[in-house]
């Protein structure tokens, strides 16, 4: 057996030698490695030869290069001496092992391979449990800590806790305020309050249902309280008379006598303020789970706390704690589980806070630093094409718009690629932000794409942008844009017919449509165009960056409702070209906060301006009982000539949900109410192809009304929409009910938003009065997020948003110091490769991953 545990140690650190003592050679890490090795051969724990040889390796994602070679390297060349030791205890003709008690200096060594077997890579599968008596590691399962049984431990297990570490960052969600000791005299009802009183007599009780109880009460030399304890038959077995015990919980009256139902409490004798648990301090609530009681979990809690604390690895180096004004990690999980005072909450709060922002804010910068690490083009501000653009529009910019194009224009005049985030509220004109940004790139010579999430907005994108650049004649910067041939002018104006595009002058931009549903005869041609450098601008979806797609000279990119793309899409993008310039735009308007965090890899350019025109759309509430006349306004807007959505939060018809089902709602309205008008029907099951044709004939008012799911949320243009009424309204967050509400107004016509909505709870009431109140996007959006909270911001994990267990995003100062820790931090080390950013960089990694998984 001992000679199978050198064996299987050697293995591991020779394959962490191989791996040029990067801490690589295994998937956590060499101190993971050394824990399930423990926990195999937990009786060599104490071997008086092995021993100093985990001591020596022990923290080795802490250790320099230079001494993590000496102390490995060492390592093999004493269990190279222990593995002959053992060979010749069964060999006798082998050589004598060296006397037990040999030191070796740890220097540089460089031993002869180690004779065995070879070494894998792969790391050993963590052992889940282990012998009560084995080594505990915070990588351990709960099973084999000490007073946690099987059952106990499968308990937490359902809440996703299985390891020490697990458990904790556990934390409470509330403490209970039981600091405050009185006399039970001094009682008074209504207030919660500790006492320390004498058990003068404890009996059971069976009521009426048949429920049963256990009445305890109390004596102290000012009073009696009454003890109330409602099916918990087993503490006729744990509290006796004349024991004395510390109670704490909320004071009633009930005939006349004090009384407390439920409390908690603890045996008393002379304890520290430390050794309480469930009374006279503050005390932890904990998120639970069936089979999980409140004070086994806190009690188990507390000792796994106070047994492995300590033996965190800070992720902060000293120099940075003492920068932010923070605590050690260790302290701030003692605090937060168990804190003395209210001091000790915010201590560890702001310490638990401040590491999950800057988790956030190192992996978001270390995203910009990489997509900006290279050079790219630079593209001088051309005034003619930019005077030419504003000729085109049949409107003039508002403020708004130009102080984001003086933004953008300073951004692409230099090499360093623009990373941008421009947002602004559903009508603010980003689509001629967008336009003039592209025709910059166009007038120096390179071009652009806008990659759109669905066709149908790809192609409402493509006609507004034709119709307005394709009248701008260019003359180009690049020499390489001036050398058209012939040839080349013909193919042009062949692609340019195929596509029904207004064959320009060979000097007017040249606009292309790509999408997945083009043929294969219009997508080759385009394809071609594109690679030639004969379309200066590509439109499209997801097929913008699909593996057959190349671009000659890509100096912009804009990607339209960028929450709708992940990263990995936006880098796919990128990538097409070398380092070209980025603009994503959203018409969700985005709290502050939030782009703080997890968009502080982007520059922000809002607008927060409507253009001159744009109507106000009257909003109400209803209840389903006043459905009738929500009806009647849609007959009539029909009949004048207009279109009308009706909006449903469910495809089809639910067990679990009495609201109507956009099937249900489709029948209903098409059979039963407006029999005589034409009903059409999308939603998200169907494929991409239906709903584009759906929504292009709703455009061309072949249908009067449209009964749709949130997959008409975003983008939709179609101007003789005037009324939108939405089911269950109660279901949408602020944010993505602002986006329904967009798609109308856009036209000449005054236009209507109706709420319908039986829930009368306050949550849905504040929320619904906002929407009735409030016109500015940014406004709703913030109520939004301090109602509903980032995951659910966006009406879907796509936004990419980790979660926070105790970071609050309303806590702007502690963000900004994060932010500005990170940025101090990666212009010191922008890869965290430094060993003092070790711990450090796993987090950030675990972190992160942690949020990709979750999308």
């Amino acid at each position: 057996m001992r000679r199978q545990a050198i064996i299987d140690l050697g293995k591991g650190l020779r394959a962490e030698r191989e791996s040029d003592y990067q801490n690589t050679a295994h998937s956590d890490g060499l101190d993971a490695f050394v824990d399930d090795w423990l926990c195999t051969y937990h009786s060599f724990a104490d071997d008086g030869e092995l021993k100093p040889i985990i001591a020596k390796i022990r923290g080795y994602y802490a250790l320099d290069r230079t001494t993590r070679i000496n102390r490995i390297d060492t390592a093999i060349t004493v269990l190279r001496m222990l593995y002959r030791a053992t060979e010749s205890a069964t060999t006798p003709t082998e050589q004598a092992p060296p006397p037990a008690n040999t030191h070796v200096e740890p220097a540089v060594v460089m031993p002869p391979p180690l004779a065995l077997p070879a070494a894998k890579k792969t790391p050993t599968k963590r052992a889940n449990k282990a012998p009560s008596d084995g080594p505990v590691t915070l990588n351990s399962h709960l099973k084999v800590v000490p007073g946690i049984s099987p059952s106990l431990a499968q308990a937490f297990s359902r809440m996703g806790i299985k390891t020490i570490r697990d458990m904790l960052h556990h934390y409470p969600f509330r403490y209970d305020d039981f600091s405050k000791r009185t006399t039970i005299g001094e009682l008074r009802p209504g207030e919660i309050a500790t006492v320390i009183a004498s058990i003068t007599e404890v009996k059971s009780f069976t009521m009426r249902n048949g429920s049963t109880g256990v009445n305890v009460q109390l004596e102290d030399e000012t009073g009696i309280l009454k003890l109330v304890f409602f099916g918990q038959r087993w503490l006729l077995r744990q509290l006796k008379p004349e024991m004395s015990i510390m109670v704490s919980g909320k004071v009633e009256l009930f005939g006349g006598i004090r009384q407390m139902s439920s409390p908690d409490w603890q045996p008393y004798q002379p304890l520290s303020a430390e050794e309480l648990i469930h009374v006279g301090r503050l005390v932890p609530v904990h998120p639970l789970t069936k089979g999980l009681a409140e004070r086994s979990a806190r009690t188990t809690i507390k000792h796994v706390v106070d047994t492995y604390a300590d033996q965190l690895a800070d992720p902060l180096p000293s120099a940075v704690r003492q920068r932010a004004g923070l605590i050690d990690l260790a302290s701030a999980i003692k605090y937060i589980h168990f804190p003395q005072t209210n001091d000790d909450v915010i201590a560890a709060r702001t310490r638990l806070g401040f590491d999950e922002f800057l988790t956030i804010q190192l992996g978001v910068l270390q995203r910009r630093i990489s997509w900006q690490g290279d050079p790219g083009y630079a593209m001088p501000y051309n005034a003619e094409a930019h005077d030419a653009l504003l000729s085109a529009l049949p409107f003039a910019l508002t403020n708004a718009q130009n102080r984001a194009l003086g933004e953008i224009f300073v951004d692409i005049n230099t090499t360093i690629p623009m990373a941008r985030l421009l947002q602004g509220d559903v009508g603010s004109g980003k689509t001629a932000v967008a336009a003039a940004a592209a025709l910059q790139a166009i007038a120096n010579g390179y071009q652009a794409a806008i990659m759109a999430p669905t066709e149908i907005l790809a192609e409402q994108h493509y006609r507004g942008l034709s119709n307005v650049l394709g009248q701008i004649s260019v003359r180009r910067s690049n020499e390489w844009q001036e050398a058209i041939d012939d040839e080349r002018l013909s193919r042009l104006a062949e692609i340019q017919l195929l596509l029904g595009m207004n064959p320009n002058q060979s000097d007017g931009v040249r606009i292309a449509l790509l999408t997945g549903s083009l043929g294969a005869k219009e997508r080759r041609r385009v394809l071609e165009g594109v690679a030639r450098g004969e379309v200066d601008l590509v439109v499209g979806t997801h097929a913008l960056i699909s593996e057959g797609v190349q671009y000659l000279k890509l100096g912009l990119v804009v990607i339209d409702e960028q929450h709708r793309f992940g990263v990995e899409q936006r880098q796919r993008l990128k990538d097409k070209g070398h380092n070209p310039h980025m603009l994503v735009m959203t018409a969700t308007p985005i709290p502050r906060t939030l782009t703080m965090t997890i968009y502080s890899d982007l520059d922000i350019s809002v607008l927060d301006e409507l253009p001159p025109g744009r109507q106000a759309i009257a909003t109400k509430r209803i209840t389903n009982s006043d459905r009738t006349k929500a009806y009647a306004h849609i007959r009539k807007q029909i009949a004048a000539g207009r279109q009308a959505f009706v909006i449903c939060p469910l495809v089809e018809e639910s067990d679990k949900s009495d609201l109507p089902s956009a099937e249900e709602m489709y029948e209903k309205l098409q059979h039963e109410v407006f029999p005589d008008l034409r009903v059409s029907l999308i939603h998200g099951k169907m494929s991409a192809k239906d709903k584009d044709a759906i929504m292009v004939a709703f455009r061309n008012h072949e249908a009067d009304i449209l009964v749709a799911t949130a997959v008409i949320e975003v983008g939709i243009d179609i101007p003789n929409a005037s009324t939108i009424m939405i089911e269950g309204a109660d279901r949408f967050g602020l944010a993505q009910l602002h986006q329904f509400r967009g798609r109308v107004g856009r036209g000449a016509h005054k236009s209507y938003c109706i709420l319908v909505s039986d829930n009368e709870s306050e949550s849905t009431d504040k929320r619904l009065k906002a929407m009735v109140e409030l016109r500015d996007g940014f406004a709703l959006a913030e109520k939004d997020l301090e109602i509903r909270g980032p995951g659910e911001f966006f009406g879907t994990r796509q936004s990419g948003i980790p979660d926070l267990k105790i970071a609050q995003l309303t806590d702007t100062r502690l963000l900004q110091a994060a932010q500005l820790e990170a940025k101090t931090i990666l212009r010191a080390d922008p890869d965290l490769s430094h060993i003092a950013h070790a711990v450090l960089r796993e987090q950030v990694e675990a972190f992160w991953a942690r949020a990709v998984d979750a999308n």
